[in-house]
């Protein structure tokens, strides 16, 4: 049940994805089910459970925020996607509520101890020690918008929801009725011959004429053109820009020292060679070899001879050791000197160290100035959420972007640029803020047209989770033009050269095809051509083996055999035909069948737990305040 609170942080963004496509169908985007409650505080009551706007305003706003990621770029969102939005928001939070009330019928109870296991086994959590971190729980938790309160109330309610969707989950299985085709199916594969025509074999063409050059120039006159190019206005709000507006005492220092200390203070680590022994006797008979200078091969025959076991333990922390008498005595020894045996529960030991990595502890002094940073970092990014409803608040009202109060912290950007960030001398725009927020702004930069009224947008978060905003207005727009012939000559010509390759390139292929479909073998037709014929080794439906152009996979699998096809590849065209269908058998392979057959199991336990929370979501029979929920769209 724990391994499943590893792909915690993933469901959000998941069933965010999943239920906003398939809720696009109504305007409300919530179930039919839902009656209507004419008064109440709640926008939804799910039997005794009441959900109330502010729970729903927090999911609505979450689930934009993840929408958005997913797309590389904040949302402009419009009533509509609103709607559709703060839709499913409330059916998902209606959903999880009838569950959550069959689990409380159930009494299922989850207890702190199983909550703390489980929150510190997500490996978002762990810091670069591997252990979990409280500081990169923090953060992770308030880059996703949670609270660590919040969140670990609903790590426990996920769990006892899992373990009642685990129990639906578990009469799951897959007939053979239904993992035999599919197997089947996934696993032919098929044999084919195939004829290489290409590019790079082609005869060079006769150099162009003046006149192939200009029709030629006309005819793709897009790709000669400059980019199109775009005056764009914005501003910047990034926790850097907030430093200075920031006090960091020593005792906040000190705090963050103590909470981050086991970032700074690294075990010493040894490699010891182990030989464990049942007998004392034995023990001192094997050290007293070893010490005479026996090496570690002849310890190991030698302990085996003895009846005892010879290990060898990498790089450990003196904790790691699984006898506490065994660890002391290996962090009390001298390197590559053995010593006496040391007794513990598991019997007597024999050891020598052969690797010593001393630690590291790096005190507050070494680090303060680092912490400082950290600190003040964080309290910036605490700052953001006040400046950025006061941004949001100037902008509501009209305000514009160079007229924003100068005492935000906001970094004002002015300047040209095209869909790639570049100035028109093709340098990269000077946008400040972290490098996530440049390709979200250049790309709302070329969504946007002239006079839309900025709006503050949130940009993907940072590498460290901080948060960053901006917002732009386009004031210019100067649309793509055809350079002159004569500046881009040397380009025409060489793509009027490739054109004139392929172009003969395509016609032998063409050719060969045409000859084979009409009854010609392959080998005789490529003869025609001074073409050699390779075969193929078998394709399947998944990725083709080496010598096997991607492109050529789909089609030989539409046809029947004897049959032919022609692909173009990034090399030249390939001519191919059907020899044979390689059938899959079930019984050559047990061990893939039993794979597909947990496959397909899963999916259907996925689809049977999906059902049952729609089930037992409609028994519930919720009630929606439609007013409510009008509330929050029209304000949010």
């Amino acid at each position: 049940m724990l391994s499943l609170m590893r792909r915690f942080l993933d469901t959000w963004a998941a069933k965010v994805f999943f239920l906003l496509l398939v809720g696009m169908f109504g305007v409300w985007g919530v179930s039919g089910s839902l009656g209507d409650i004419a008064s109440s505080s709640a926008v939804a009551t799910v039997g005794s459970r009441k959900i109330e706007l502010a729970e729903v305003q927090e999911a609505y706003r979450r689930q934009l925020a993840q929408v958005s990621k997913m797309f590389g770029t904040q949302l402009q969102p419009t009533l509509e996607i609103k709607r559709a939005v703060a839709g499913q928001a409330l059916e998902q939070l209606v959903t999880f509520a009838a569950i959550d009330n069959m689990t409380a019928s159930l009494h299922l109870a989850i207890t702190d101890e199983v909550l703390a296991q489980a929150v510190r086994e997500v490996p978002a959590f762990k810091g670069r020690s591997g252990q979990f971190d409280r500081d990169t729980y923090e953060q992770v938790l308030r880059a996703n918008g949670y609270t660590p309160k919040r969140f670990e109330a609903q790590v426990k309610t996920d769990i006892a929801q899992r373990q009642l969707l685990e129990t639906v989950r578990a009469g799951s299985s897959a007939p053979d009725a239904l993992v035999r085709p599919v197997y089947e199916f996934q696993r032919e594969a098929r044999l084919a011959d195939a004829v290489d025509v290409l590019f790079a074999s082609a005869k060079a063409p006769e150099p162009p004429t003046q006149a192939q050059l200009e029709r030629f120039y006309e005819n793709n006159t897009s790709r000669y053109s400059t980019a199109e190019l775009r005056r764009v206005r914005a501003v910047i709000l990034a926790p850097d820009q907030l430093m200075g507006d920031v006090q960091v005492s020593d005792d906040e220092i000190a705090a963050a020292y103590a909470q981050r200390r086991q970032q700074y203070v690294t075990a010493e680590k040894r490699t010891v060679q182990v030989i464990l022994a049942q007998d004392e006797a034995a023990a001192q008979a094997l050290a007293k070899t070893w010490s005479a200078g026996a090496s570690w091969d002849a310890m190991q025959k030698a302990a085996n001879d003895a009846g005892a076991a010879p290990v060898e333990i990498t790089d450990a922390a003196q904790v790691e050791f699984p006898a506490p008498e065994l660890g002391a005595a290996v962090f009390a020894a001298t390197k590559d000197v053995v010593p006496p045996p040391v007794h513990s529960a598991l019997g007597w030991h024999v050891l020598k160290v052969t690797a010593i990595a001393p630690g590291l502890a790096r005190t507050l002094a070494d680090v303060k100035d680092e912490l400082r940073k950290r600190v003040a970092l964080d309290k910036a990014a605490d700052l953001m959420a006040t400046r950025a409803r006061q941004v949001e608040d100037q902008l509501s009202a009209g305000v514009a972007l160079d007229a924003l109060p100068g005492d935000l912290g906001l970094a004002p950007v002015v300047g040209t640029l095209d869909a790639q960030g570049k100035t028109k001398d093709g340098t990269p725009a000077p946008i400040p803020g972290p490098a996530e927020l440049r390709p979200a702004l250049v790309q709302a930069a070329f969504q946007a047209k002239i006079g839309d009224a900025p709006h503050l947008v949130e940009a993907p978060n940072a590498a460290d989770g901080t948060q960053s905003f901006y917002a732009l207005s386009v004031e210019e727009i100067t649309p793509p033009a055809p350079r002159p012939l004569a500046e881009v000559i040397a380009q025409v010509s060489a793509d009027w050269a490739r054109d004139a390759v392929r172009h003969e390139a395509e016609a032998t292929a063409a050719g060969l095809l045409g000859r084979v479909k009409a009854g010609t073998s392959l080998a005789d037709a490529a003869s025609a051509d001074l073409l050699q014929v390779r075969a193929l080794p078998a394709v399947g439906r998944s990725a083709p083996p080496a010598g096997v152009p991607s492109e050529l996979v789909n089609p030989l699998f539409a046809l029947k055999t004897g049959e032919a096809t022609m692909v173009e590849t990034q090399e030249g065209f390939v001519v191919a035909v059907l020899v044979k269908v390689l059938n899959a058998d079930p019984a050559a392979d047990p061990t893939a069948y039993a794979q597909m057959r947990e496959q397909l199991a899963k999916a259907m336990a996925d689809d049977t737990e999906a059902v049952f929370g729609v089930a037992l979501r409609d028994r519930a029979k919720p009630k929606l305040n439609r007013a409510q929920l009008d509330t929050l769209v029209q304000g949010g």
